[in-house]
């Protein structure tokens, strides 16, 4: 029989709060962190706006990411020596390359992929070596569903699972090449919406075998019940219209969960702003959910596309909603696209339920799925 994961510890740094719980308040409250960009200059590029950490330092020659994870695990619990740790990112720290370029002091093993496994190994004492997930966008959800994998396998009792990304000029100027970026704040599924705002933050969430997370008298914050990985195999950057590979990884998510569409109560939806993702979705979750108006939400007109972390910390947002029975709005969102319209909403509304479905995904055709439950455990 599998084991049951729960997830025991929660924390989360954005350009919205140094913490969940400043998040989530702010998210409530529809503010929204994204303003124009004084790192670097905009001359040239399409948009002038992201959500940035204003006070994120880099230290000596180190890559400002050591700043961030530092403060990530300020306000967590001791994690437990011989957890087992995936960490996601898709640039590590590549504001390091740019320092480089400019004959600035910097540690260029910053720019390694395997850089932030190597740090949060190092800053919390674990015992094993980490592992790093690049997935593109999808990277933290995959990374969450490989350690509820494990330990649902039995092959470890406890994962750390740590993502992080930083907004750079290097990064900026790759979305503005491809056209990405919205010249205004993103408007996640709203009818008028072109493009997405980039955003930084980091997020960590401890998952637990349920039996040892009781004995060691850790508290139950959710239950990840099913997960779900497909590429859809569309386009470099683009993806499938008709949502073919989001659908395939949902229903592996719902399967492994033993639920069907009429039990999720809400969607952690990947909503960039961009035309292209929103329609995806918002094609997968009709094919899905039929004429059923379930809340659906996103978080990037509040704190921007994270892109590599943006899957934990919509977590991290989600189990907040299952604590507090509330769907957060969705920030940016006015004049619905037609489909989203009884589904998105500007304004909180109450979660119907105990199950919250989150989708992520990335350029190359990623698609994941996790789904998460209060209340449901060993």
């Amino acid at each position: 029989m599998a084991s049951v994961v729960w997830i025991t510890d929660v924390n989360t740094v954005t350009a919205l709060g140094r913490n969940l719980e400043d998040l989530w308040q702010r998210l409530l409250s529809g503010h929204s962190a994204i303003i124009p960009v004084d790192r670097f200059s905009l001359t040239g590029y399409k948009s002038s706006y992201a959500a940035t950490i204003k006070d994120l330092n880099c230290t000596g020659a180190l890559s400002a990411f050591h700043d961030l994870l530092t403060r990530l695990f300020h306000d967590m619990e001791t994690v437990p020596a011989d957890a087992r740790l995936y960490t996601a990112t898709a640039k590590a720290g590549i504001d390091n390359l740019e320092r480089i370029r400019r004959s600035e002091a910097a540690d260029a093993s910053d720019v390694l992929i395997n850089a932030v496994a190597d740090q949060v190994t190092r800053q919390l004492g674990l015992t094993g070596t980490g592992i790093n997930i690049s997935a593109a966008c999808a990277s933290s959800a995959i990374a969450v569903a490989k350690g509820a994998a494990l330990i649902a396998a039995g092959r470890a009792e406890c994962v750390l699972v740590c993502c992080i990304d930083l907004v750079t000029e290097f990064v900026f100027s790759g979305f503005s090449a491809l056209g990405a970026l919205s010249a205004t704040p993103c408007m996640p599924f709203d009818r008028n919406r072109s493009g997405l705002t980039l955003g930084e933050g980091a997020a960590a969430l401890l998952l637990m075998k349920a039996e040892r997370a009781k004995k060691e008298g850790r508290p139950h914050l959710a239950t990840v019940l099913g997960w779900g990985v497909a590429s859809d195999g569309f386009h470099v950057t683009a993806p499938d219209p008709d949502g073919r590979g989001l659908l395939t990884a949902v229903k592996e998510a719902m399967k492994r969960a033993g639920l069907a569409p009429e039990t999720i109560s809400a969607v952690c939806a990947h909503g960039t702003g961009t035309v292209y993702n929103d329609s995806m979705e918002l094609t997968a979750f009709d094919q899905l959910f039929k004429d059923r108006k379930l809340p659906v939400y996103s978080i990037k007109g509040a704190v921007g596309h994270t892109l590599g972390a943006a899957g934990g910390i919509e977590v991290a947002v989600a189990l907040k909603s299952l604590s507090e029975g509330i769907v957060p709005p969705t920030v940016g969102f006015g004049k619905g696209d037609e489909r989203a319209v009884g589904r998105v909403s500007f304004e909180p509304a109450v979660l119907p339920g105990n199950h919250i479905l989150s989708t992520n995904s990335g350029f190359g055709g990623i698609n994941a799925a996790l789904i998460l439950a209060k209340g449901r455990g060993a």
